[in-house]
């Protein structure tokens, strides 16, 4: 096993595979489905902070566009000083421009060790990598509410997370005037906020139900969020 695939491993596909097993064990009902919510809320806590101070960048990113345009037709024909007059806006307005990235390249890892966890990690042979202090279950039922197998594709919670995707985009869409919803640049943020969920559910639709319900319920839990925090950032 190379550094990278033990790293792995050991920081994201064993906590999230014993907090998995964990949750299934204490939780009433002993539902797998149930579980990844509670894990998936947990995880949303820890990354809070996070996600938080990357809402409010992706915001202001949106209400300065039209300063941004400004700089840009003015330095149109010097990029380095196009460069610099961008860095000193962000840096005037006190926004981090890759801070909007961060979560994304968070949740990328965390999604593949739950893939990891639900492709293999449910077989009995599996249960070795348990830490000392998680109890073995005798069996484990991977279904959510009795009824749906997580380890299957399901198009409903492929559909309903491209739905939670496209309200969680939409909330982030400045409002524009007639004139300004024709440049290139607002024309190009409106598709991706109808692109985003598109893809979002031909990915779901592709992997095991249960990444679906997770996917579908970090998504309510940032459009909660991201509510918070836009509210409050409006003085509302």
């Amino acid at each position: 096993m190379n550094i990278l695939s033990l790293l792995f491993n050991e920081v994201i596909y064993r906590p999230l595979f014993n907090g998995l097993i964990f949750l299934y064990n204490v939780l009433p009902g002993h539902d797998f489905g149930i579980a990844i919510i509670v894990l998936t809320v947990i995880i949303r806590i820890i990354l809070y902070p996070l996600n938080q101070k990357a809402i409010k960048s992706q915001k202001e990113m949106q209400l300065i566009q039209p300063k941004v345009k400004e700089v840009q037709q003015k330095y149109k024909n010097n990029k380095e000083e196009q460069g610099k007059a961008l860095m000193d806006l962000y840096k005037e307005h006190k926004i981090n421009p890759a801070s909007g990235c961060l979560p994304i390249l968070v949740q990328l890892p965390i999604l593949w060790g739950l893939f990891s966890v639900l492709r293999a990690g449910l077989n009995p042979e599996k249960l070795t990598q348990l830490y000392s202090f998680v109890a073995r279950p005798e069996i484990i039922n991977n279904t959510f509410l009795g009824i749906l197998d997580l380890s299957q594709k399901s198009i409903i919670l492929a559909i309903l997370a491209g739905i939670a995707q496209f309200i969680q985009s939409k909330m982030l869409m400045p409002k524009t005037s007639a004139s300004q919803s024709s440049d290139f640049s607002s024309v190009m943020n409106k598709q991706m906020v109808y692109f985003f969920p598109v893809f979002t559910v031909f990915i779901a639709a592709s992997l095991p139900a249960g990444l679906g319900l997770y996917w579908v319920a970090t998504t309510v839990f940032g459009i909660v969020q991201q509510y918070f925090v836009l509210k409050k950032k409006n003085g509302q």
